[in-house]
């Protein structure tokens, strides 16, 4: 359906009958292919957040929309009451991607979260031998897992937690990067430490070096599982095909999201070992969309695009001339910033502007960013993106921060 209205009329309906859950920047996209979008009225803007890594391939790369467009004619949904021809192959495919065994497919990142959680219950009961009702998941602050009440409740974001609880209790924070205050919460009722490699909405953290391999150490230590949200850093967004390979760590599980639907269907999962996900029997779990052909096809198409290397291979190359752009921006604007691979958070000096202050500065430039925390913005474009094209948006950013 195409609009004959405004940008300006369009934002202005919308306020009248959305619930006011999102403060986007004031521009309304029409059309887009690759790493540019178009709004309404025919401007262009580079896209340098990729739906917060849902993009990695661009809009509307070709392989993915082939895949989605032989599959719509073909069958869309069963639920899982049956089972139908490609989600077998997906599940392998992505076990294989990620070096486990097992996969239990869902649709959102924040089902996926919520599927892990039950799952390290669960398995904290029947295998660890915790006492029921008494297991406890270690998370770290400033983590943004999701929505839903369970998981804002064990966020330390007070825009995210506060006016909602009660919350469901088993879980203890820990400071990020702390790895003798994780070794001290973790006991004997600890069924998993649940923890992003990168935190992303905290404005794109990197650990310390050795940090992961720690968890990993101490997880294993008190047999509890590690589970590594990847939803946003992992399918070759820090230049590996997840950010936990950058210190050759293997979690129990590792959750996915975002860039595994490829823009065009939301797609999610658990990935784990045997010992992991063999605890659920038929009806502990569910979901009716879970999985579902257009889903598996997506997905699969995603894995093979992943599975050449070439992704990987261009987010840690482009990332490389991210991080030397950036470098130079510090002292001109850029108080101080953090990137691995096609990711970073950019700190801008307050004295400039706020982080959403610079994002609609870089709007009227052609180039869509999103702010974070205070004067922070960050930057994720689709792997796809050409060297030219980031040193343009790096110029545009440059030259916001200079004026």
């Amino acid at each position: 359906m195409t609009t004959t209205r405004s940008s300006a009329e369009l934002i202005h309906a919308e306020s009248a009958v959305l619930a006011h859950n999102y403060h986007p920047l004031p521009v309304v996209v029409a059309r887009a292919e690759g790493v540019w979008v178009e709004d309404v009225e025919g401007r262009r803007y580079l896209d340098m957040l990729a739906g917060y890594s849902a993009l990695n391939f661009g809009h509307r790369h070709p392989a993915l929309i082939e895949a989605a467009h032989r599959q719509l004619d073909r069958l869309t949904l069963t639920s899982r009451a049956f089972h139908h021809e490609l989600l077998a192959g997906f599940a392998e495919e992505l076990a294989a991607l990620t070096g486990l065994e097992m996969t239990l497919p869902m649709n959102t990142g924040a089902e996926a979260v919520e599927s892990a959680v039950k799952v390290a219950r669960k398995w904290a009961y029947e295998v660890k031998g915790v006492p029921r009702d008494r297991a406890t998941i270690v998370v770290a602050e400033d983590n943004f897992h999701g929505r839903t009440t369970t998981i804002v409740g064990f966020s330390t974001d007070p825009v995210a937690r506060d006016g909602f609880g009660p919350f469901t209790p088993g879980f203890r924070v820990v400071p990020y990067n702390d790895l003798p205050a994780l070794r001290e919460a973790v006991d004997e009722t600890t069924a998993a430490v649940l923890l992003e490699p990168v935190q992303g909405e905290a404005g794109v953290v990197i650990p310390d070096e050795g940090y992961l391999a720690g968890v990993r150490e101490a997880t294993r230590a008190a047999g509890a599982l590690f589970i590594a949200d990847e939803i946003q850093s992992g399918l070759g967004r820090t230049g590996t095909t997840l950010a936990v390979e950058h210190e050759g760590v293997r979690p129990d599980a590792v959750l996915l999201g975002k860039a595994l639907g490829g823009g065009i269907v939301p797609v999610s999962a658990v990935v784990a070992t045997r010992e992991v996900l063999g605890v659920l029997r038929p009806g502990e779990h569910g979901s009716t969309f879970g999985g579902n052909p257009l889903a598996a096809a997506v997905g699969s198409a995603v894995v093979a695009l992943l599975r050449t290397g070439e992704y990987q291979r261009r987010a840690a190359g482009l990332g490389a001339v991210l991080r030397d752009g950036l470098a130079a921006l510090v002292g001109r604007g850029v108080t101080g910033f953090r990137c691995r691979g096609l990711w970073a958070g950019v700190d801008v000096d307050p004295a400039i502007g706020t982080g959403r202050e610079i994002g609609e500065r870089l709007l009227a430039e052609g180039v869509l960013v999103k702010d974070t925390h205070g004067s922070t913005i960050r930057l994720a474009p689709p792997l796809t993106i050409t060297p030219e094209e980031l040193a343009w948006a790096l110029g545009r950013l440059a030259a916001v921060l200079e004026r």
